[in-house]
């Protein structure tokens, strides 16, 4: 049974009982409940892509009601920063609470242990304290190889030769781009076409599959204390999902970026060519994307977010079903945003602000604000202190970020002065990003044997330039605020933390 987008509106919230959006929450606040002598169970959701494109963030055009529920029902923290947009390094700063020079993952092909073989990861730290870890689907960017000391049992990922490719005509295709390539090494660059609507059932991607499992693993372990993580692949390249997912969206009405040009007086080493988004098939090679081709693609990321939101839904909703939630953390985040045109920009890989900020929200059965966001500047590197406290473990010494659950009794609470990020460019440059309550500020560094120099420098005021359209750094009046900002970059996170100077 097909729903128009306004009948899918109406019932959102209340959820389509096994149907298009799958099982929404029940109505009521978190339950307040001593942890007593239960220890409590951690459901951490990560979303791979995922930029706030969310009703919850603002976004009337989004069709996300389970995540707009869950962050009714928790703690939506509006202005979270990743460390460094893209997958393996983000996940590995959220996963050990430290930031990317300390962890020394900047790029896709280090696995974590092999630059941290001691640190205590926050899964570890759950299964030491006797909790039964799980990872199913992309939690780590390697899997098994980064963390095998996390998990009560290997992780599971779903059988997927043709990652984002489902439907017969699009497999065929991709199969006949790799028999044309001419060496294996191209031959494994191949993707296939960079958006999918197949009429199909949600277990027929990969993310439903995840689901299906994760369901079944919160059955079999309900009786004892669980760290259950949840990779969902999507809204990652290739935008594909089920037809009716594409439906509630009209292509028509779908806007382009209002921004898609470089900002003024950007440096060249700021940008990037998304290579990621090129290795599609029909993807130009070179310059922009036509209109119509980038409505399509905005219109399958629009999609996959809703696709995945009713895969939480799905989840979320067991959780209640098996009488779990109020006893069950549940963190749900993005690894990092994307570019949907901005700055004439796809994909992830720098500093700017449609790359560095995603959604995170936390419910806890103890929070005294349910409901209430915070425009704090958070981390993710403050997601594991924050689970660790809520749960009542000890953290480990030497973790880079700040429990947040102090703004989850009182989203006012004075906070830190500046979230971090990062991002390299080749193997000795790094671009170095603050942001302020007001500003984001970045120096392109270059490192030589015994000493940096400064490249560039980005400033963009969001106080008149949201969009981060025009780079001021290099306007005279803003000498002597570029030297105090400079400074509190190079003074680093330890001195943004509140009550410091």
């Amino acid at each position: 049974m097909k729903h128009s987008r306004r009948e899918v509106l109406a019932m959102g919230a209340a959820g389509l009982a096994g149907g298009l959006l799958g099982a929404a929450l029940p109505a009521g606040r978190l339950a307040q409940t001593g942890q007593g002598d239960r220890r409590r169970n951690v459901l951490f959701i990560a979303v791979d892509d995922l930029r706030p494109q969310l009703g919850c963030h603002g976004h009337a055009q989004m069709l996300s009601p389970n995540i707009d529920l869950l962050a009714s029902r928790g703690t939506l923290f509006r202005r979270t920063y990743c460390q460094q947009a893209v997958c393996a390094p983000s996940r590995a700063s959220v996963l050990t609470g430290c930031r990317p020079d300390t962890t020394g993952v900047h790029d896709l092909d280090t696995p974590l242990r092999t630059t941290m073989p001691d640190v205590v990861t926050l899964p570890q730290l759950f299964r030491d304290h006797g909790h039964v870890t799980t990872s199913l689907g992309k939690i780590y960017h390697h899997g098994k190889r980064d963390d095998p000391l996390a998990w009560s049992a290997d992780p599971w990922m779903p059988p997927d030769p043709f990652p984002g490719c489902v439907t017969s005509e699009n497999r065929a295709l991709l199969q006949r781009l790799r028999d044309e390539a001419p060496t294996p090494e191209e031959r494994s660059r191949i993707r296939g076409a960079p958006a999918e609507a197949g009429d199909l059932p949600d277990e027929a991607y990969p993310d439903g599959r995840i689901v299906q499992e994760a369901i079944a693993r919160l059955r079999a372990q309900r009786d004892q204390p669980f760290f259950l993580a949840v990779g969902l692949l999507k809204p990652h390249l290739a935008f594909a999902c089920p037809k009716r997912y594409w439906d509630l969206y009209s292509r028509e009405e779908i806007d382009l970026a209002d921004n898609p040009f470089r900002p003024k007086d950007a440096p060249d080493i700021a940008l990037h060519s998304w290579g990621e988004l090129r290795a599609y098939h029909g993807i130009p090679q070179q310059g922009p994307l036509p209109d119509e081709q980038a409505r399509e693609l905005i219109h399958g990321y629009y999609a996959c977010v809703s696709f995945i939101d009713a895969q939480i839904g799905k989840l979320l909703g067991e959780l209640d079903a098996l009488g779990l939630r109020e006893n069950t953390i549940v963190a749900l985040w993005g690894d990092h945003g994307w570019n949907l045109g901005e700055h004439g920009l796809w994909c992830k890989h720098c500093n700017y602000e449609t790359s560095v900020h995603s959604p995170l929200i936390i419910s806890s059965p103890d929070q005294g604000a349910p409901g209430r966001p915070t425009d704090a500047l958070t981390e993710f590197v403050d997601i594991y202190p924050t689970l660790a406290e809520l749960a009542g473990l000890p953290a480990p010494e030497g973790l880079e970020g700040l429990s947040l659950a102090p703004l989850m009794e009182d989203p006012a609470t004075p906070w830190k002065r500046a979230a971090f990020s990062q991002y390299p460019r080749g193997r000795n440059r790094m671009g170095y990003s603050m942001r302020t309550d007001r500003y984001r500020y970045t120096e392109w560094i270059e490192k030589g044997p015994t000493d940096k120099t400064i490249l560039a420098r980005e400033l963009y005021d969001h106080l008149g330039d949201p969009g981060e359209n025009v780079n001021v750094a290099g306007f005279e009046e803003h000498a002597a605020l570029l030297e105090e900002l400079s400074a509190q970059l190079r003074a680093g996170w330890r001195a943004a933390l509140p009550g410091r100077a």
